[in-house]
C-alpha cells in the first residue's frame, strides 16, 4: 500500500483581515450611530452520514476475475498437466515484467528483463521435468545470465542491478517453481488444488474475520489494514480446510497433518503478503500493476503463494513422500 501523507490543517498560512484598517463608527460626531444590519442565518451543515467499511477495491470485479482465473487454473491442472506447467511459465514472465518495470521506475534499478524471463521460464520446466536438482540448475544459470546480460550496458549501477536481477529471479520463478515439483507426483494435481485452496481460505479468512472484527494492527507500519484478529481468523480457516484437504484429496493423508499445514500456511502467507506490502511501500505504490481489475496486477496476487509453495511441497513431501 501506498504511504499516503496527511492533510495539513488549514489555519496559520490563511488570509484574514484582522491587521486591516476598519472603518468603524460615524463620520461625524453629530451623526447618529448606525444600527448593524441583522445578519442572514447562516445555514446549518448536514450531518455527516455514517460511513460504511469498504474493501477498497472494486469487489464485483475483483470476484469475477478470480473466478475466471480459478476456472482456468483448474481446468488446465485437471486436463493436460503441461498447459499447467505454461500457466506457471506465463504467470512468473509477466510478474518479472511488472516488478522490473517498478524497480526502475521508482528506483531507477534496471534488473535485466530477457534473462529473467527466459531463465525463470525454463526453471518452472526445469523442476517440473528434472525435479529439485533441475530448478536448481536452472536457477544457478539464471543467475548468471544475468550478471553476464548487464555487462552489455555502462558499469554505473551495475551492483544494484545484478543484485536486483538475483532477487527477481529467486523470489519469482524459483519460488513458483515448487508448485511443478508438486505435481510430479502421483496425485500432483491434489497437492497443487490443496495448495491452492488452503491459500486462498487463508487470505479470505483473514480479510472475513479482520474486516468484521479487526481492532489490533499487526504490522501497521508495513500494512496498516492487517490486524491480529484477521491473522487468527487466517489460522483458523486455513487449519479446518487442511484437515479436510489432507484426509480426502492426499493419498495417505491424515487430518491432523492438515492441522500443520493449514498452520504453516497461514503463516506463510501472512508473511509473504507483508513482504510484498514492504516493497511496494519502499517504492511507494499501491500495486505492482493493473492488469487483473479488482486486484491488480499479477504479482499482487502471487504475494502469498510465492513463499507458501515450498511450505506445502516440503510439509507434504515429510507426511506423505514424494510419489
Amino acid at each position: 500500500m501506498p504511504i499516503v501523507p496527511d492533510v495539513p490543517v488549514n489555519g496559520g498560512d490563511q488570509d484574514d483581515d484582522r491587521g486591516a484598517t476598519r472603518m468603524g463608527g460615524p463620520l461625524f460626531r453629530d451623526e447618529p450611530p448606525q444600527e448593524p444590519m441583522p445578519s442572514a442565518p447562516q445555514p446549518q451543515p448536514a450531518p455527516a452520514a455514517p460511513q460504511k467499511k469498504s474493501a477498497g477495491r472494486d469487489l464485483g470485479a475483483a470476484i469475477g476475475v478470480g473466478v475466471g482465473l480459478g476456472a482456468v487454473i483448474i481446468a488446465s491442472l485437471f486436463i493436460v498437466k503441461a498447459v499447467f506447467i505454461g500457466v506457471i511459465a506465463v504467470a512468473v514472465v509477466v510478474g518479472l515484467w511488472e516488478l522490473t518495470s517498478r524497480l526502475e521506475e521508482r528506483k531507477g534499478i534496471k534488473a535485466p528483463l530477457v534473462p529473467l524471463a527466459v531463465g525463470g521460464a525454463a526453471m518452472v520446466v526445469a523442476g517440473y521435468v528434472r525435479g529439485a536438482e533441475g530448478a536448481w540448475v536452472a536457477m544457478a544459470l539464471t543467475a548468471l545470465a544475468v550478471l553476464v546480460w548487464r555487462m552489455t550496458e555502462p558499469p554505473e549501477g551495475y551492483l544494484k542491478d545484478v543484485t536486483a536481477g538475483v532477487f527477481a529471479a529467486f523470489y519469482v520463478p524459483f519460488l513458483a517453481t515448487f508448485v511443478a515439483l508438486m505435481l510430479t507426483a502421483d496425485d500432483g494435481a491434489q497437492r497443487v488444488l490443496t495448495f491452492l485452496l488452503l491459500t486462498v481460505v487463508s487470505d479470505t479468512g483473514a480479510y472475513a474475520i479482520g474486516w468484521r472484527f479487526g481492532k489490533h494492527k499487526l504490522a501497521p507500519r508495513i500494512s496498516p489494514g492487517k490486524t491480529r484478529e484477521g491473522l487468527v481468523g487466517a489460522v483458523t480457516f486455513a487449519m479446518a480446510a487442511g484437515a479436510l484437504c489432507l484426509q480426502f484429496l492426499i493419498d495417505d493423508g491424515a487430518w491432523w497433518q492438515g492441522l500443520v499445514i493449514g498452520f504453516a500456511v497461514a503463516a506463510s502467507a501472512t508473511l509473504g503478503d507483508l513482504g510484498e506490502s514492504m516493497i511496494k511501500r519502499d517504492l511507494g505504490i499501491k500495486d505492482m500493476g493493473t492488469l487483473l481489475p479488482g486486484h491488480g496486477g499479477i504479482m499482487d496476487r502471487l504475494d502469498s503463494l510465492l513463499p507458501t509453495a515450498p511450505v506445502v511441497w516440503l510439509l507434504l513431501v515429510a507426511f506423505v513422500g514424494t510419489s
